[in-house]
């Protein structure tokens, strides 16, 4: 039987906040030993687990901060088959989603999921199991965790704990916020959940108190384990951008084993996979645009053995539980440290020697940079955006496609400011839904309508005589039909799906809507506004400084690894021995290269541009964001992204072409 705790790369790691709980050990007999053997096979656990178990089996929400592959997922797992309720597991990631429910499914353990890729008869399963009380485990994303519809199901179940996964989401200061994580905490109060345990492996001390505060965990039972691997060998070396391709090939030419190298644009993934492809190493590129099952096809082979080297953006990753993976190189810079730490942290989980390696360039300041000033909305488009918002009503839905359009803000941006006016009690978000249900009959209407009972015929027929037929396609609106035929949106949505489940109509859904209600008068809406530029430009300013935080990993003279865990609030006793410092490497500062100088043909093209006075192009930020080539929704519906200037300047600093643009 396979000895959770045996494990080289666990020994390795210790509990960092000694004030925790104390707690009486496993011994035989125990419920908690038993049900750790029967059903997952594992005769001890791992450093931290029996912490984390004991503090929610006795009561008490928790978090745990272990790095990447230290056992989360148990520590929810087990607890869930001990309490006499209902687990909800909120993850944003569908893929790990599915993962581990199959995985629980295959040991007889009652899990299930609900997320965008189940069709209606798979949702219907699901919620009926929920109704019966034969789930144990419900996996679930955090967008349908705030969905009002599904609250309302969820206020008769009787749920016994929510583990949050990815929680340092919930920290506007962590390094991959996401709005609907901000909403976790009040949804858990509301239906009374009376335990949570908070999960991540890349919380710094500021986003744990984060954590803490928004879940009233007490210091006591935050259950953090050492970020010291001493399996990875770290490694900084800089480089300047015309020999990167072949130092990564000598690298990965003298590594025997997987790699995995990352990059931040999904063309330099291309680029770089085919270049090792054509110098005779078995590489595959993988990102967000490549198609789905081409995204499948390239981490099935990279699991299997079959491909060598996966090249990929950060969409790799996420999830995966390949134990033997030797070298993790950074091809460009990470972000953030955390990001940095992730990822490292998918190397060597078997516990054998891994490479660690950043090959830093500085070239790739000004592309990093650039995304985030990219992101920072401006004052008149946030001033537009509430503007909109708050004059529609009492009640009312709007598309986040079409805001981030007419404003001008990059949608995961309006996903933001929304959630702010709920955190702040402004708004309530009523529900998600779809504005066209669009539909192909299988039958004719007259077979279609045969044998239904005279009102369910005359409902059918209305509903198919409202739609707008576009080219094969019956468009139907649910919303507007509801309110000439006087009855409940559900109704049609429901009769629709009926229809589908019958084989008498194939059916797909488009343009997603949210609904809102207005809880209280939003006050000065300059002041608001105004309040919401200075959290955009102090999320700026943050993003920044996580970008100076890894470069400060090239420039420090003592030890590599000690540098990683400072930043997580973790001091070693002493200095690592594996990595490039302690090897007698030498620290080096990244500098940036030289700004070139701007020709008069290209200031020109700029004068040119703004002569054509596009409305996408508005502002000075606008321009230069489009000049960067960084392309915002209203310059991409206005296909301005094929102009000859987009991209004029993307080698150049934002600040300087930014300067260009308030003196066009």
């Amino acid at each position: 039987m396979r000895n959770a705790s045996s494990i080289p790369l666990v020994i390795s790691w210790k509990l960092v906040l000694p004030q925790a709980h104390p707690f009486t050990p496993l011994m035989p007999g125990d419920p908690v030993l038993e049900t750790l053997q029967s059903r997952f096979g594992f005769s001890s656990m791992r450093a931290g687990q029996e912490e984390v178990v004991r503090a929610l089996l006795d009561g008490r929400s928790a978090l745990a901060v272990f790095p990447t592959g230290g056992g989360k997922s148990l520590c929810y797992q087990l607890p869930a088959l001990l309490l006499d309720g209902l687990t909800l597991v909120i993850s944003p990631l569908i893929a790990l989603m599915k993962d581990q429910v199959d995985a629980l499914t295959a040991k007889g353990i009652p899990a299930a999921r609900l997320d965008s890729t189940l069709d209606a008869d798979q949702v219907r399963e699901v919620y009926e199991r929920l109704e019966a009380g034969s789930l144990k485990l419900l996996y679930i994303a955090p967008e349908r965790f705030a969905n009002e519809a599904f609250r309302q199901r969820m206020k008769r179940l009787p749920i016994q704990l929510a583990a949050i996964d990815e929680a340092h989401c919930i920290s506007e200061w962590g390094h991959n916020f996401r709005p609907d994580y901000l909403k976790l905490a009040t949804i858990c109060r509301r239906l009374k959940v009376p335990r949570v345990l908070a999960l991540t492996a890349t919380a710094t001390p500021k986003v744990a108190r984060d954590i803490r505060k928004a879940f009233r965990i007490a210091v006591a039972d935050h259950v953090q384990l050492s970020f010291h691997r001493p399996n990875l060998d770290l490694r900084v070396t800089p480089c300047k951008i015309e020999e990167r391709k072949a130092l990564l090939l000598d690298k990965l030419l003298a590594v025997d084993g997987p790699a995995v190298v990352y990059v931040t644009r999904q063309e330099t993934a291309e680029e770089v996979s085919t270049f090792l492809a054509k110098n005779g190493l078995s590489s595959r590129a993988y990102h967000a645009g490549l198609p789905a099952e081409f995204r499948a096809d390239a981490q099935s082979s990279f699991m299997a053995g079959t491909t060598r080297i996966i090249v990929a953006t950060i969409a790799f990753g996420m999830g995966i539980d390949k134990a033997d993976i030797r070298a993790v190189f950074h091809y460009n810079l990470p972000k953030s440290l955390e990001n940095h730490t992730q990822e490292i942290g998918r190397a060597g989980r078997d516990g054998q020697p891994a490479i660690c390696e950043m090959l830093a360039c500085g070239d790739d300041l000004t592309v990093l940079e650039n995304f985030i000033y990219s992101d920072t909305p401006t004052p008149r488009a946030l001033g537009n955006l509430i503007d909109r918002v708050l004059r529609l009503g009492d009640v009312f839905d709007v598309s986040p496609y079409d805001l981030s359009t007419i404003c001008d803000i990059r949608p995961g941006v309006v996903s933001t400011v929304m959630t702010y006016l709920e955190i702040a009690g402004i708004l309530e978000a009523t529900g998600t839904f779809y504005a066209t249900y669009r539909s192909k009959l299988l039958t004719t209407q007259e077979k279609l309508l045969a044998g239904r009972a005279p009102a369910e015929r005359k409902f059918l027929k209305q509903i198919l005589d409202s739609g707008e037929m576009k080219r094969w396609w019956l468009c139907v609106y649910p919303t507007e039909l509801a309110k000439t035929l006087g009855v409940s949106r559900d109704k049609i949505v429901s009769a629709l799906n009926g229809l589908q489940t019958a084989g008498d109509i194939t059916l797909s859904v488009s343009g997603v809507r949210h609904g809102y209600r207005m809880k209280k008068d939003p006050g000065d809406l300059a002041a608001l506004t105004a309040s919401l530029v200075e959290k955009f430009q102090a999320r700026e300013l943050a993003d920044l400084d996580r970008l100076r935080q890894v470069l400060g990993l090239s420039a420090y003279r003592g030890c590599l690894t000690g540098y990683l865990t400072k930043h997580f609030g973790e001091k070693l006793d002493q200095p690592c021995g594996h990595c490039d410092r302690c090897r007698g490497v030498p620290a080096k500062t990244i500098k940036r290269p030289k700004p070139r100088r701007v020709k008069n043909d290209e200031l020109a093209a700029v004068r040119a541009l703004a002569d054509e006075r596009h409305a996408a192009l508005n502002s000075p930020r606008q321009l230069a964001r489009f000049l960067c080539g960084m392309a915002s929704p209203a310059a991409t519906r206005a296909r301005l992204t094929k102009h000859d200037a987009f991209a004029l300047f993307a080698d150049l600093p934002f600040a300087d072409v930014l300067a260009i643009a308030e003196s066009r």
